[in-house]
């Protein structure tokens, strides 16, 4: 073979293992990544679905029982056989016991002398002059005295009508929250306390010709079986001033 030859043997040798090396890394199975495996589905089952709930309102207040309450204002001295409470205000913005006390002074009866003082058995305060819903009772209350605060063609509406007066003009504006529980707890210990009926819990106006006690001041809800709030106040009541007899039975005669 001359050396030609065995160059051309030796290239067409060549290209045949180069042909034979393409097809082969063409025909090379492909590699096939696995397929990740699904999640398994969570065991805990979803929380159920609550409906959101209104607030819930607040309890209705049970009715006032006149067994509920105690007369902490029960005096020291035989009581008086009350029939009547009359309700009235000051028609001032201010006022206390001492203050109304000293006004009253100043008041003469029929025949023409002064007053003992102040003419109410019980005053309300409104905060100013006195605690707002504090109750304080009188010297007449104390001692069981007749009042002077009617002012009527009948007597006995001072003499076995017992006279609360509440701070604040009534006219303008109503009574303050803890007045108006003030007041309904002390009617309410009254009328139980001394068998007062209704009918015979009035204001000054159903008396006398008067404005009196405002016509903004709440006669019924005063005398409803309900309270929005506690009367708060623990009252003791201040130890009784000493009117002489003999003062008493002349005003009491002029008040008939």
């Amino acid at each position: 073979m001359s050396p030609t030859d065995c160059r051309r043997v030796i290239c067409w040798v060549g290209l045949c293992l180069f042909h034979t090396s393409l097809l082969g890394g063409c025909t090379r199975p492909a590699v096939i990544p696995p397929e990740q495996a699904p999640l398994p589905p969570s065991s805990a089952p979803a929380p159920p679905y609550v409906s959101p709930q209104p607030p819930a309102s607040p309890p209705a207040q049970p009715p006032i029982s006149d067994s509920s309450y105690r007369n902490v204002w029960k005096p020291a001295v035989d009581p008086r056989d009350w029939k009547y409470i009359v309700l009235h205000h000051t028609a001032t913005e201010t006022g206390s016991v001492e203050s109304i006390h000293e006004a009253h002074l100043q008041n003469k009866d029929k025949s023409g002398k002064p007053w003992l003082g102040i003419g109410y058995h019980f005053v309300v305060g409104n905060g100013q002059g006195m605690g707002d819903g504090d109750i304080e009772p009188t010297f007449r209350w104390n001692q069981q005295m007749h009042g002077a605060h009617a002012g009527a063609s009948d007597p006995e509406y001072n003499q076995v009508g017992i006279g609360i007066c509440l701070v604040g003009n009534f006219e303008d504006h109503p009574p303050t929250a803890a007045q108006l529980a003030a007041v309904k707890t002390l009617i309410r210990t009254l009328k139980s306390e001394y068998r007062i009926t209704e009918s015979r819990i009035i204001g000054h106006r159903d008396v006398r010709d008067t404005e009196c006690p405002g016509k903004l001041f709440p006669m019924q809800e005063a005398l409803s079986d309900r309270i929005d709030r506690p009367f708060a106040q623990t009252p003791v009541p201040p130890p009784a001033s000493t009117v002489p007899t003999a003062l008493a039975e002349r005003e009491r005669s002029s008040t008939r």
